[in-house]
């Protein structure tokens, strides 16, 4: 399945997702950190047939039902499946030279051979953040490598 993220200018930001029986929903979040939850008309995918405006305590609980959690369940599913390979989690914390910076600064990959393959963020998860993804104080970043590279993913989240 594929979720098409469109930046929304002045606006925020659009995930589109196209369900196995052609429906398309979207998910609208708003820079103010409002979400808007969207259905578009079958017939006329530019078309709006109902859009419900969601706190960010209503979109956390709908994702919560709808099985964000279960990212990180994979991953470590993942973990026991591959030898060597491990799945760790680190806060972003107030003060982290990485507070408003992007994941391409950390330049993790490169430079301990782990990957951050999903930040948590006001219980929402954001998988595969691209490399323009900003950080910011709380999020929890998921790690996935051997036990040094991730740890050293730590130490670079920490200390820079």
């Amino acid at each position: 399945m594929d979720v098409e993220r469109t930046a929304l200018p002045g606006i925020g930001l659009q995930h589109v997702l196209t369900t196995a029986r052609g429906r398309q929903i979207a998910v609208i979040s708003h820079r103010t950190g409002r979400k808007d939850l969207v259905i578009y008309d079958r017939d006329d995918p530019d078309s709006c047939v109902a859009t419900v405006k969601l706190s960010t305590e209503e979109a956390n609980a709908i994702a919560e039902l709808l099985g964000t959690g279960r990212v990180v369940e994979r991953l470590n599913d993942l973990h026991r499946q591959v030898e060597g390979l491990v799945t760790e989690q680190y806060p972003i914390a107030p003060g982290s030279p990485y507070d408003g910076r992007t994941l391409a600064d950390t330049q993790a990959r490169t430079r301990t051979g782990a990957s951050i393959v999903a930040v948590v963020r006001g219980g929402q998860v954001i998988a595969s953040p691209r490399p323009d993804f900003t950080f910011a104080a709380g999020d929890i970043v998921v790690v996935v490598g051997t036990g040094e590279g991730t740890a050293g993913v730590a130490a670079i989240l920490a200390n820079g």
